[in-house]
């Protein structure tokens, strides 16, 4: 069986792409799509079995569950517990864009992402695809497309040869623009009683740390060569 793909630089194919892709998320199945940071496999983020399929398609365990992608602000306000004044001017900075947020889950949902110990990790990407996807759908499970232990796919086609025909549609809108995948945080404990109020960097990547620093100042952990003795 021949994987679907579809050349979205052609709006023909992307048309009949974006449907099957909706359709396919409705249904269960995972998908393809680009972002601005890597390619990513989705699954709707509320149907635990499409979340266990994306898991199992990658080859990966409940213990590194998937993030979840946005298309608004809003969204995000849904699925937390709160967002901190600072975590709303690193959304007002960073968003949309290369920078996925950990804070407590929204304790009202009903979806079972993996072993997230009550946290979702969540980012708005800066892709008009993936936007335009995440309007039509709502939040989705994306976790990048690739085998786990593998590198992540920049392009559709590297997808397709990881993945194969395990995924029921990919989206190929040409090689990302950057390639690197986003920075990590976790702000668990500026959402209020939980210990020490400190941003801890679970990831390096299209967010510098300097460029976190300006916002969160000495809320962000320091990093390593600052602790070392001098």
């Amino acid at each position: 069986m021949i994987p679907s793909v579809f050349d979205c630089s052609d709006r023909e194919q992307m048309l009949t792409g974006m449907r099957q892709a909706r359709q396919a998320i409705a249904r269960g199945d995972v998908i393809v799509m680009p972002t601005d940071t890597v390619y990513g496999v989705a699954a709707d983020a509320f149907a635990p079995a499409a979340v266990q399929k994306l898991l199992d398609t990658k080859g990966r365990g409940r213990t590194q569950p998937p993030p979840v992608l946005v298309g608004s602000v809003d969204a995000l306000h849904a699925l937390v517990e709160s967002v901190p004044e600072e975590v709303a001017q690193l959304v007002e900075r960073f968003w949309p864009g290369g920078l996925t947020i950990v804070l407590p889950a929204q304790p009202s949902l009903t979806w079972d992402l993996g072993d997230t110990q009550g946290t979702v990790a969540v980012r708005q990407p800066d892709h008009p695809l993936a936007l335009e996807l995440l309007a039509e759908t709502g939040p989705l499970a994306v976790s990048s497309a690739n085998l786990t232990g593998r590198a992540a796919a920049v392009d559709a086609s590297s997808a397709v040869q990881m993945l194969g025909t395990t995924v029921a549609a990919y989206l190929d809108d040409g090689p990302v623009a950057t390639g690197v995948a986003s920075t990590i945080i976790d702000a668990t404990s500026l959402a209020g009683g939980r210990g020490e109020r400190i941003v801890r960097v679970l990831r390096d990547g299209a967010i510098s740390r300097d460029e976190l620093r300006e916002v969160l100042g000495d809320l962000l952990e320091a990093d390593a060569d600052e602790d070392a003795p001098r």
